[in-house]
């Protein structure tokens, strides 16, 4: 028989419902709001902050382009990195529905379908600049490890 109160299962507390903002938990290393990128929506979040001993899960939905970049300073991880951005048109789901700037290294990728970026531990990257949003672009991050730290810092703004 299925328990439908969290607090009588043993595994309900592994299912997140609550936005980073619901459960009133700042983005580590940022001193920002979970909600202070222009234009972008933070939802549902895993990591050491929000569950304890779960791998880092970060996503968004972009829905409108910005004028300044999401993710400013070029940065590495000491740990692989796996970005993926979605468009939201169900017909066609390679439509990424905008364009988005990223940058790996010293390489600009100029993104404008549905895909998912691997970024090997010790790899800089960024900026990202979300340049055009014709419908929802809903993207995530994971990593390995139960918290975000950036290892290595370049300011390329």
């Amino acid at each position: 028989m299925e328990k439908s109160a969290a607090s009588e299962s043993k595994y309900g507390k592994y299912i997140v419902k609550q936005t980073m903002a619901e459960l009133n938990i700042s983005e580590p290393q940022h001193n920002t709001s979970p909600l202070s990128y222009p234009g972008a929506i933070t939802t549902i979040s895993l990591g050491g902050h929000v569950l304890e001993g779960s791998f880092l899960l970060r996503n968004r939905w972009f829905l409108e382009p910005s004028e300044t970049a999401h993710e400013p300073v070029a940065h590495a991880h000491d740990t692989d990195e796996a970005l993926a951005f979605f468009g939201s048109n169900g017909k066609d789901w390679k439509d990424l529905g905008g364009e988005i700037e990223f940058w790996i290294e010293n390489e600009k990728h100029v993104i404008t379908e549905s895909c998912v970026i691997f970024i090997p531990k010790g790899t800089m990257h960024c900026p990202l600049w979300i340049k055009k949003v014709v419908s929802p672009i809903f993207h995530y991050a994971v990593l390995p490890t139960t918290t975000y730290i950036k290892v290595r810092e370049e300011n390329c703004l």
